[in-house]
């Protein structure tokens, strides 16, 4: 007897692939079961017949019939589609245009109107405990079919296809490595053989069409010829693409044995495939709407009904970490997750929801948006919801039980003090990049919202400890995690405080771990060697910046090394000249390697990160000027929030640009718009694929180097590679950055809240405070005393912290305290237990730091600018680096409660060797025109040119570019005077550009810096003054210094202007009240006699008394929080010349 041979074919994956969704032992045609037995299924299953299958209409019409005899006999007979003839082939026709129309997913789950019936096509899972609807849904049937023949025009059959009631929606093409075949022959099949154009091809007919092999899978939702894109559908092995060895069969029947089951097949074309509408702007600004196949990739369906599992498991009150990587698609199963919870029923009562509310919350606006339009997307779930523009809508969503709510956790605050008792309700709070979002007041106060206000107890009027006890307990119970609430925190880049919130803990040796669960966990490794993502830094290129710095005085004095070094850097970086130059290094290498090699089909475009607002609009019109001037066809948009003043008026970035701020990133996509610089906006939760290269002026670590640089790893059928230009960063540290997410993240230990006793002790033991003057403060406070009943404890805190400790002390007790508060903060969240002594603590430390001076230290860097000065600027690319991650899980530490702070000595040095230093740091390098460094240029020149009238009056009563404008002219006035005596100079200067350009600098930078000089000492002169007069008005407490120093402090950094806005943020910041404290010094020091501030009210606004009659004012027309904008006044320094004249 011959022995048996090993099947090895195609055929053989086919039928093994039939036979596991039918469970028929042999599923040979001769073996296949006929229409009228479909209730003999086995794994849910049927094997239709190639021959069943009508071309013309692309439906398995005797599966389809069968189904609606089964199901609606009175639909069928009013329709009479039992015979062959016009009427049926009427309605075959009308369910085929309506497939085409509105894709099979909303036909499946709605049905079709027809004549005068409504014909169900589907029967929706059942809810548990739900037997009629489980009768029901047994009648569907779900059918998979060899050997197709799909076209009219020519005899090409597919492997496999998988029908629903005889309505096609999964095809598949197999293939089999031991002949020689694999996934991806499957995949060029389908760009080569399959003709988009076919009906069965089209978009929407099918959710999906997949190439399998006996390996790996992967799946398309459109086919587009040789441009189909096809993504993979792997569990992932190893922590990286492809599937585990399977010790019971392939590799690949997961898709069998788990995804196309009747249950999981039905729950993804309820729940999770979808044909969504998107806006899209052509080439030509054209607007137009765009349908797009929805379908889950593996690892969104595997987390989503993990979550879903361990949530029904485990009820209410528990918390779950997820780490996707991203360019995950976070957004999709953020929203899939939303509106399948919404279902979720309760293990023990069948009948009732698990969860009354599910908020989605963001921590930026622009991610708010993208997710509430994508979980709108999907709308059977439109109805139940609501996106939160303001707080009053937040307000009524939770009072009226909208089921899905999408808001910011900064809303939250606004609803807290008119909520009702909500802690009978249970919540679901899926939280959008974790690290973010959680933490610090705001989220205390969440907690605090959705838990209900804690019951008050009746006390008697003199039992004001016991009062103060209760309303300490109260604020420990809000700052925890909320028992009537599950969390569901995702996050690309968890930190350690993320990973111990919200982390899965497991014990490891003696080790306590806190990580994602494996089944919750998409890894960047994953994602890039799925191609989901791309590799960021694979391409990635430091440019090493070298300078000369040039001595300019003969005297060497002392300076902190240190100090004078980073200042020398800032202010080297901050040279216009620098600015320019790496201008046009960015511009000529977009020119040249993006645009010039046709990346992304030539649709390429690239993001300017910049250090600042004030440099990226240096940027931006560096570029726009290079660009024209070397007639580029390409422009540039910048993009940063609120208000900018340049020359004198502010300018938002809606000014620059020529368009309203909210088509940025429409107008990005289309011609001629091809750098987009920013500064913070737009560098994290922005998606735009086109987005390929990316140069970068700003220091960046860690999680935001990752999030920063992760704008360009967004898939695109023609992105095949990124890449990063960087002049601020070490390659090795943003290599570093990365390879703390490339695998799982684990920390390892647990933060040690013992340390909080430690650092309690530490604190109490210097003597600043007395235990009785945190009681007495915090029962003040809590029972609602004015600020004048705190101040005085406060105030002789300061005096003993002042008297009592050393510099050193100082520094040390404020670090101390900074992080006492900051880790009671986090650790207040997570421990099962309450401590009423910390929390005394921290409400008493809160309001001290603010008050503490920081130490007074001599600045021995000062000087070192006026002692050198920039020589040139040069930049060398060092050559493209590709970065290795590591494989292997990344491991941080836990939160360090006890890090205070230290003095160190400042290193002194003479400034030859720091400029030697210096020039060792970033470059000895030879430069041509080592002459041009004499006297007549570093003296003459300099000294002639601040003497001009216009160039003087440019300085006093301009901006800094206006003044260079006067600069420049008032430099070829002297040269042109030096023009007998200097013919030499003369001729560089008319002649050689570089050398022109580098003189002008050069004075321009010696005059315009020695102005800042002088204005500074002005400026602190103005301080001091403002000093006087407010403790002569308000009395000698610390405290109105303290808040001088920092209305000064504001009006320094914002060119000497002051906001509302900025007053509340002062407010913010400080804990200085401005109602009580900010707003009077500012009136006082805007009063005609005093002269220090000049105060205007704009659009009209009458003048308030108070900064709580602003608020009122303001309140009463909008009420959302933007009054201090609207209403529009506006405090600026009197010029310090005339100030000092008078």
């Amino acid at each position: 007897m011959a022995m048996a041979k090993t099947d090895t074919s195609e055929r053989w994956l086919e039928a093994r692939v039939v036979r596991g969704l039918t469970g028929v032992p042999q599923p040979e045609y001769s073996h296949e079961l006929a229409p009228t037995d479909f209730a003999a299924t086995h794994n849910g299953y049927v094997q239709g017949k190639p021959d069943d299958y009508n071309r013309d209409v692309a439906l398995d019409v005797a599966q389809l019939l069968a189904f609606l005899q089964a199901t609606q006999p009175k639909a069928a007979d009013t329709l009479d589609l039992a015979a062959s003839g016009i009427k049926r082939t009427q309605f075959l026709h009308r369910l085929q245009g309506e497939i085409t129309k509105r894709g099979v997913v909303d036909v499946l789950r709605k049905g079709v109107g027809h004549g005068p019936v409504h014909v169900d096509l589907y029967k929706l899972l059942p809810t548990p405990g739900n037997t009629v609807a489980a009768e029901a849904f047994s009648k569907n049937i779900f059918s998979i079919t060899r050997q197709v023949r799909y076209s009219n025009d020519s005899d090409n059959e597919l492997d496999l296809t998988i029908f629903i009631n005889g309505l096609p929606v999964l095809t598949f093409e197999l293939k089999n490595s031991l002949t020689k075949q694999t996934l991806s022959d499957a995949v060029v099949q389908y760009q080569t053989t399959r003709n988009p154009q076919e009906l069965l091809f089209q978009l929407g007919r099918c959710v999906a069409h997949i190439a399998v092999d006996d390996a790996e899978a992967a799946f398309c939702t459109e086919l587009k010829g040789k441009v189909s894109w096809f993504l993979p559908f792997n569990q992932g092995w190893n922590s990286g693409a492809g599937n585990p060895p399977n010790p019971d069969g392939l590799k690949t029947d997961y898709l069998w044995k788990q995804v196309l089951t009747r249950e999981s097949l039905a729950n993804i074309i309820e729940s999770y495939a979808q044909v969504v509408e998107e806006e899209e702007t052509d080439a030509n600004g054209k607007r137009r709407k765009k349908r797009k196949q929805i379908f889950p990739r593996y690892h969104q369906l595997r987390t989503v009904r993990a979550l879903l599992r361990r949530a029904h498991t485990d009820g209410v009150g528990k918390r779950y970490l997820i780490q996707h990587s991203a360019g995950s698609g976070k957004s999709n199963t953020i929203a899939w997750l939303a509106h399948q919870l919404v279902e979720l029923r309760c293990k023990d009562d069948p009948m009732t929801a698990q969860f009354d509310s599910i908020i989605v919350i963001t921590d930026r606006r622009a991610l708010d948006t993208q997710i509430a339009r994508t979980i709108k997307g999907y709308d059977h779930v439109a109805a139940i919801f609501g996106h939160s523009d303001n707080a009053q809508d937040l307000r009524d969503y939770l009072r009226r039980g909208k089921k899905i709510i999408v808001t910011t956790v900064q809303k939250f605050p606004f609803i807290l003090d008119e909520l009702g008792d909500l802690s009978g309700k249970r919540f679901a709070l899926l939280i959008d990049e974790a690290h973010s979002s959680q933490g610090g007041k705001t989220t205390a106060r969440m907690h605090e919202a959705l838990g209900g206000k804690v019951a008050e107890e009746e006390f008697e009027e003199d039992s004001t400890q016991d009062a103060v006890n209760a309303e300490i307990e109260k604020r420990i119970a809000s700052r925890k995690l909320l028992v009537n609430a599950s969390y569901f925190a995702f996050t690309a880049t968890p930190k350690n405080k993320t990973l111990e919130l919200f982390g899965e803990t497991t014990i490891v040796g003696d080790k306590v771990q806190f990580r994602s669960p494996e089944e919750l966990t998409y890894t960047t490794k994953q994602a890039i060697q799925e191609k989901f993502i791309l590799d960021v830094v694979e391409n990635y290129t430091s440019y090493n910046s070298f300078y000369q710095v040039a001595k300019t005085v003969e005297e060497d004095p002392e300076f902190d090394k240190v100090k004078a070094l980073k200042k020398i850097r800032h202010y080297v970086e901050s040279h216009d000249k620098a600015v320019r130059c790496k201008a046009e290094i960015m511009v000529d290498h977009f020119n040249a390697h993006v645009a010039g090699k046709h990346k992304i089909g030539g649709k390429a475009r690239a993001m300017i990160v910049c250090n600042g607002i004030a440099r990226a609009i240096d940027y931006y019109r560096e570029v726009s000027e290079y660009l024209t001037q070397i007639k580029s066809p390409y422009k540039a948009i910048v993009a940063y929030s609120g208000d900018f003043e340049i020359a004198g008026q502010k300018m938002s970035e809606a000014d620059l640009n020529g368009f309203p701020s909210k088509e940025i990133p429409a107008n990005f996509k289309r011609e001629p718009y091809r750098f987009l610089i920013v500064a913070n906006k737009f560098v994290t939760g922005f998606d735009e694929p086109l987005l390929h290269t990316m140069y970068v002026d700003k220091p960046l670590a860690g999680v935001l180097a990752v999030q920063t640089l992760s704008r360009l790893n967004r898939a695109h059928p023609q992105k095949h590679d990124t890449f990063v230009l960087d002049f601020a960063d070490n390659a090795e540290a943003v290599k570093a950055a990365f390879q703390d997410y490339y695998r799982a993240t684990i920390q390892t230990g647990e933060t040690d809240a013992n340390k909080l006793h430690d650092l309690k002790a530490e604190l109490d033991g210097q003597q600043v405070y007395s235990w009785q003057q945190v009681e007495k403060l915090v029962a003040f406070y809590l029972g609602g005393a004015d600020r004048d009943t705190l101040d005085p404890i406060l105030d002789i805190c300061v005096e003993e912290y002042k008297d009592n400790l050393d510099e050193d002390g100082q520094v040390k007790f404020k670090g101390k305290a900074k992080a006492f508060v900051r880790s009671y903060g986090f650790l207040a969240a997570i421990l099962n237990y309450g401590h009423p002594a910390w929390e005394m603590l921290s409400i008493f430390l809160n309001f001290l730091i603010p008050k503490l001076p920081a130490p007074k230290e001599e600045d021995l860097s000062k000087g070192v600018l006026e002692s050198v000065d920039m020589d040139s600027y040069r930049v060398e690319a060092q050559a493209a680096l590709k970065m290795a991650m590591e494989d292997t899980n990344a491991t941080v530490d836990p939160i360090p409660p006890g890090v205070g702070g230290g003095k160190g000595e400042p290193e002194i040095d003479r400034l030859s060797n720091i400029i030697k230093a210096f020039n060792d740091l970033f470059g000895n390098i030879e430069w041509k025109h080592e002459d041009k460094i004499r006297k007549v240029i570093t003296e003459e020149i300099p000294a002639r040119v601040a003497q001009d009238k216009a160039y003087q009056n440019a300085l006093a009563n301009s901006d800094k570019q206006n003044a260079k404008l006067e600069h420049d002219k008032a430099l070829n006035r002297v040269v042109l005077e030096l023009l007998s005596d200097h013919t030499e100079l003369f001729k560089q200067f008319s002649d050689n550009v570089n050398f022109k350009r580098w003189l002008t600098d050069m004075v321009f930078d010696v005059t315009y810096q020695h102005r800042n000089t002088d204005e500074a000492r002005r400026g602190g002169m103005k301080r001091e003054r403002s000093r006087k007069i407010i403790q002569e008005k308000f009395g000698s407490a610390s405290i109105w210094s303290l808040a001088v120093d920092a209305l000064f402090d504001h009006l320094e950094r914002d060119r000497n202007k002051l906001g509302l806005s900025d007053l509340a943020e002062i407010e913010k910041l400080s804990g200085l009240s401005a109602s009580n404290i900010l707003f009077p010094i500012l009136n006082v020091l805007s009063t005609n006699d005093v002269g220090i501030l000049r105060r205007e009210f704009l659009n009209d606004a009458r003048l308030p008394l108070n900064f709580d009659e602003v608020r009122s004012l303001a309140n009463a027309h909008q009420g959302d929080g933007d009054w201090a904008e609207r209403l529009s006044i506006r405090w600026t320094l009197q010029d310090v010349r005339g100030y000092m004249n008078g």
